[in-house]
């Protein structure tokens, strides 16, 4: 009676172990097809905060247009940046303008001005960028994107003609921007923004290159 218990205990162990076994292995089909995988180093799954269109880093070859309201005879004429990264202004001569953002030059210039401002204040407006990225995957016109001014990820998705509704998976868009040496990855859900899910846009800076996949589909 007890042997009998015994191998009757084994087999109730033998069938657990089992069961165990093909849980594991249908959870490991699963994640294959589904694309499981471990992030690589440097890679974010979750967009970073969005950036202000506003606070962009200017470049050689930005036009830039510079007012003093409360000194209009200061007033220049729409000028770029040259390739050294200068413009030229009255009074103050060559200033530095790459490398800043459009705040920050005018915080500069509001010193820089300090004698001669009744009002404290410098505007600075860029009034064209080249500003190019790069639009890949499913969307109806693959390629180099160019604009004036920064681009939203869906921005730059519109004007490579939209989607591909009918493979695009707009939950896992890919961003890469290259950072000095390195690659910074980031993965962007455009179908939430959307649908009015996400309110915060995520900006694009200029060599971006964003990847629209293909969605997985069972037949």
């Amino acid at each position: 009676m007890n042997s009998d218990c015994t191998i009757q205990a084994r087999i109730k162990d033998c069938v657990a172990a089992l069961d165990r076994l093909c849980i594991l292995a249908l959870l490991l089909v699963i994640c294959a097809l589904t694309g499981c995988s471990t992030p690589h180093s440097g890679q974010n799954n979750a967009a970073p905060a969005s950036e202000n269109p506003d606070q962009f880093v200017l470049r050689a070859g930005d036009v830039l247009r510079i007012t003093f309201p409360g000194a209009p005879n200061l007033n220049v004429a729409p000028q770029p940046i040259r390739r050294d990264g200068k413009i030229t202004l009255p009074l103050v001569g060559e200033v530095v303008a790459a490398n800043k953002t459009p705040a920050g030059l005018e915080s500069e210039l509001v010193n820089l001005y300090s004698g001669q401002l009744v009002v404290k204040a410098v505007n600075v407006n860029v009034e064209s960028s080249s500003f190019t990225v790069y639009v890949t995957g499913s969307v109806l016109r693959p390629g180099r994107v160019d604009s004036n001014k920064p681009l939203t990820a869906l921005q730059a998705v519109m004007e490579a003609g939209g989607f591909d509704y009918n493979r695009a998976n707009m939950s896992d868009v890919k961003v890469t921007r290259t950072s000095g040496r390195n690659n910074e990855h980031f993965s962007l859900n455009l179908r939430q923004v959307l649908e009015g899910k996400e309110a915060r846009p995520f900006y694009l800076k200029p060599g971006d290159i964003l990847y629209v996949p293909e969605r997985f589909n069972w037949f």
